[in-house]
């Protein structure tokens, strides 16, 4: 398998630090605010390459944190007139929701921050001690010129920064460079105690202790968005391996960034879209299918006609699978699983993965029109939606069973359920009856079931 890093900036073999095992940390939300489009690839991106991973047999440790102290929650906090608990328990509610939504599988580990202030002292103590670090009137910031190869990840020249850099008159750096990894405490802020008195973390030193504690020293993977690649993740190597002397992490993956309309996504000019609206007004599998249709680590342009050409993808997909309902006795096609293997383990290219599953399914639907057996696509079918997490949502209907009870009693069968509503639609169709049979159907759709005639008779699947 071979993967970009950032670090090198070229495409080399994965060898992971424990054989059969590897541990991968990704950067997750600061909850300031509801999450936007970006937060969502970041998310399902290395979701998939979490899956594909488990899939290969490794036993994966996924770490995503949760930054929970930070002076954009403050600010949002002070601005609203509330506590930081406010906003963080909305923020954090609100993409908890679009994980659900977007079908991203819960981490091994979720760290918030504010639960490992111990381990960050440590690590800010250490730093002190080799002399990496100094205090400043209960500040302590990170000495830059300390760490020979600050810049080595984002390829920055620390003179060229240092020439443009700005000093915020009230921080007390010896070099403009240095950073803060602990921050004296203020008025109204949340604080901690320390042995250079009360105050909070810096925001780098945060992933820093939380991957050491979870994954050790010289862990497999860091991941995150290319707008972290400087300086958050900068910093956190240097801090990190100024304290232990040993590799943070041995290989870095960073997705592109977001355009909506050909038009860069940023915060600082507005122009984002919440993403929880999105989800609520399309189907939110194709949103996720919209995510993985271009490289990962390309830029992606996100558009209303992207996302309608999604769905269509989808029901080409679904659409095969239905032909085939429940449980496969077969084993999986063994030359669509490889070819699917060998373009995921090109760095991960899981949008060539989507074309072999394209392929298959067009195979597949072939067999099934000429009478040939499908099973052993429709079982390799199954695998490569599983590791792209883009299955067909539960036919259960449990959360709507109550409308449809009402639509039972409606239609001649009172208390029913949707196979009594679908035999009598069949016999309706049968019988020439089309303004019950369309009926059914309308009622059915009206609360998200949808109804597709088949030679066998009819079918039902949400959404």
């Amino acid at each position: 398998m071979r993967i970009y890093n950032t670090l090198g900036h070229e495409l080399v073999e994965l060898e992971t630090r424990d054989e059969g095992k590897i541990g991968m940390y990704v950067c997750g939300a600061t909850v300031q605010s509801a999450p936007h489009l970006g937060h969502g690839r970041s998310a399902v991106v290395f979701d998939v390459i979490r899956r594909y991973l488990e899939w290969l047999g490794y036993d994966v440790t996924y770490v995503r944190n949760v930054t929970d102290v930070d002076d954009k929650i403050i600010d949002a906090a002070r601005a609203e007139g509330v506590g930081t608990d406010v906003i963080v328990e909305r923020a954090y509610g609100a993409f908890d929701e679009a994980h659900r939504l977007l079908g991203v599988k819960e981490p091994t580990v979720e760290p918030w921050a504010t639960h490992h202030i111990a381990e960050m002292l440590e690590l800010v103590e250490q730093l002190i001690d080799t002399g990496h670090a100094y205090v400043v009137d209960g500040d302590v910031y990170f000495s830059v010129r300390s760490y020979p190869d600050y810049g080595k990840l984002s390829r920055h020249n620390p003179d060229d920064l240092r020439s443009g850099a700005r000093v915020d008159p009230n921080e007390r750096k010896r070099d403009p460079l240095d950073f803060a990894l602990w921050k004296a405490a203020k008025p109204g802020e949340p604080q901690w105690d320390s042995p250079w008195g009360p105050g909070r973390p810096g925001w780098h030193i945060e992933c820093s202790a939380m991957a050491r504690k979870y994954l050790g020293d010289g862990f497999d993977i860091h991941a995150g968005g290319h707008d972290l690649i400087f300086p958050h993740h900068e910093n956190e190597i240097a801090q990190s391996e100024a304290a232990t002397g040993v590799p943070f992490a041995h290989y870095w993956l960073h997705n592109g960034m977001m355009n909506l309309e050909g038009e860069k996504m940023s915060k600082s000019t507005g122009h984002v879209v919440d993403l929880l609206e999105v989800l609520t007004q399309h189907r939110p599998t194709a949103v996720r299918m919209v995510y993985l249709r271009t490289h990962y680590r390309k830029p992606l342009d996100f558009s209303e006609n992207g996302l309608v050409d999604a769905e269509a993808a989808l029901d080409r997909l679904w659409g095969f699978r239905r032909r085939t309902p429940g449980p496969v006795d077969a084993t999986a096609d063994p030359e669509f699983i490889a070819r699917f293997k060998e373009t995921m383990d090109d760095d991960f290219d899981v949008a060539g993965g989507l074309g072999v599953l394209f392929d298959l399914v067009r195979e597949g639907n072939r067999r099934l029109d000429a009478g040939d057996d499908a099973g052993p696509l429709t079982a390799a079918y199954d695998e490569i939606v599983a590791v792209l997490g883009l299955g067909e949502p539960s036919a259960e209907a449990e959360s709507v069973g109550d409308e449809v009870a009402e639509i039972a009693t409606r239609h001649g069968a009172p208390g029913g359920g949707i196979d009594e509503l679908l035999a009598i639609r069949d016999r309706a169709r049968a019988d020439r009856e089309w303004a019950v049979s369309d009926a059914i159907r309308d009622d059915l759709a009206a609360i998200g079931i949808t109804v597709e005639d088949t030679p066998d008779g009819s079918r039902w699947h949400r959404g």
